[in-house]
């Protein structure tokens, strides 16, 4: 007969094993429809005459890669729960990196040579935070300088979301990968099917750059601005709608047309907003709805003195004319608080209170459920709302008054996930800030510290330009690998709202 020692029972280990072969090979099915991404600058490179290997060579790499990943998952189950989805979310964007890397290492262009270099520029493309090592855009082919632009289209609405819409396999456990992955602190759903909600932000995101692109080929066309065709329209567009700011132009939008720049006010404001707004405004024809969002209304007080401030500037400092300074202004602010990242004049030149009011709204960020970045509006707009609480509490203990938002009231845990999250930023971007102010003193460059102070919060914010050498017609190529490598993890810790990626470093996260 046979005996079973019942004082020393086995462990079991199955769940976190198969839960983890689970998330890598959801990881690696992600990679592998990525992988093919660079058919498109592909077929541009046949047209062009550009070579074509580089993206061949991305999409095969991706492909066996994603595969590979697959196969150590084989036999997981489909389940997708909160943690693993933190992992899949995280583990895809460093892929998706890598991915976007592998073109501009195989390409003919020296500054894109070095792997810390590629991936910098490949990491901000797909995080759309736009910061950039290159000096000399124009002189991208135009087959890579496209790819540069179409990885921020891609990142901005989001890879996880796109796959959301369009594998079936995802339907199981696509609540916590989109939760995971869209920026702001809520989901607000279309729909009761994820799928379906994925699906209709991504179709409102295509029809937006759809139509920019249109709008701005129309303008060079017509001879409004001559330096518009439909190579540059579609770049813009594929680089705005995600808030993203890559431009083919090494001083971004500042050579084309007045009209242009308005054009591009207008789709980065959208860009900003909820994009549930969006929609209901625009496809289910309810503006009233979006009118009276209190997150919109604070999000358009913000555009509005940020762009006061400074025009006010650029006026009484004779930096630019009346008109100039109107359209600059606003232009410059609405580009940094969308954390869009073009820039229409060089602001390095501008006044302190010019420059204190651009890193400043480096920490405003657009509305939850934007492609934007940083902190989002809604977070300040409850973090308001608490204060005020605790300051009426402080004279009347016995007051109960709970925190509203569009009349609805707000859970207390909300509530503290949103301070914590506020206090996990600032911490990360003081950091961070620490790492390059300790790097550049002793690798070089020689900068100021409010220049690493932007650098950090540009780069966690997602937005693009910072001061000095790495302003808005500069570059980061004078970082060392260690600073490089500092900002590609705050691009990455930003993208994803900090969350996703911190809770892989605690021991919590990895015990059954």
């Amino acid at each position: 007969m046979e005996t079973r020692d019942v004082r020393h029972p086995p462990r079991p280990r199955a769940r976190l094993g198969l839960e983890l072969r689970g998330a890598l090979a959801l990881a690696g099915t992600l990679l592998k429809w990525l992988s093919l991404a660079p058919v498109f600058p592909a077929v541009l490179a046949l047209g062009y005459g550009d070579p074509v290997l580089p993206f061949v060579v991305a999409s095969v790499v991706g492909a066996t890669a994603g595969l590979a990943l697959e196969r150590v998952g084989r036999g997981a189950g489909p389940v997708v729960g909160t943690r693993e989805g933190y992992l899949v979310v995280a583990l895809t964007w460093l892929l998706a990196a890598a991915l976007g890397a592998i073109p501009y290492l195989l390409s003919s262009d020296p500054e894109l040579s070095r792997p810390m270099d590629a991936y910098f520029e490949a990491m901000s493309g797909f995080t759309t935070t736009g910061a950039s090592i290159l000096t000399d855009v124009e002189a991208l082919d135009r087959s890579l300088a496209m790819w540069r632009q179409f990885t921020q289209w891609l990142g901005g609405m989001g890879i996880i979301v796109l796959a959301l819409a369009v594998l079936p396999r995802l339907r199981v456990g696509g609540r916590q990968l989109l939760e995971a992955e869209l920026p702001g602190p809520e989901v607000d759903e279309l729909g009761s099917r994820i799928r379906q909600t994925a699906r209709r932000l991504w179709a409102l995101y295509v029809a937006l750059t759809a139509a920019q692109a249109l709008i701005l080929a129309l303008l060079g066309w017509t001879g409004v601005d001559d330096r518009m065709n439909l190579f540059e329209a579609v770049a813009h567009a594929f680089t705005t709608m995600p808030t993203g700011g890559f431009s083919t132009e090494v001083r971004s939008i500042e050579l084309y047309a007045a009209a242009t720049q308005w054009v591009i006010v207008v789709f980065m404001v959208v860009a900003g907003a909820n994009f549930a707004l969006t929609y209901r405004a625009l496809l289910r024809r309810q503006p009233r709805a979006a009118l009276r969002d209190e997150e919109l209304r604070l999000y358009a007080v913000a555009l509005v003195v940020g762009s006061a401030l400074l025009i006010l500037v650029l006026e009484r400092q004779d930096l630019a004319g009346s008109a100039s300074a109107v359209r600059t202004g606003i232009f410059q602010a609405v580009s940094i608080l969308t954390t869009t990242g073009f820039a229409t004049a060089d602001f390095n030149t501008w006044t302190t209170l010019a420059l204190i009011t651009i890193v400043g709204l480096m920490f405003v960020g657009g509305s939850a459920g934007s492609t934007g970045g940083s902190i989002k509006v809604v977070r300040h707009l409850m973090i308001g709302r608490a204060l005020r609480r605790e300051t009426r509490l402080a004279v009347h203990p016995e007051l109960v008054e709970p925190v509203r938002l569009n009349g609805v009231t707000v859970d207390e845990r909300t509530i503290r996930a949103i301070i914590a999250f506020v206090l996990l930023y600032v911490g990360t971007f003081v950091a961070g800030a620490g790492v390059l102010a300790l790097d550049t003193s002793l690798q070089g460059p020689d900068v100021r510290p409010i220049h690493v102070i932007a650098a950090a919060a540009t780069t966690l914010g997602n937005v693009g330009p910072a001061l000095g050498s790495a302003g808005p017609e500069g570059n980061f190529s004078e970082f060392s690998d260690v600073s490089k490598a500092t900002m590609s993890a705050l691009m990455w810790l930003g993208r994803l709202e900090l969350l996703p990626v911190l809770v892989l470093f605690t021991r919590s996260y990895w015990r059954r």
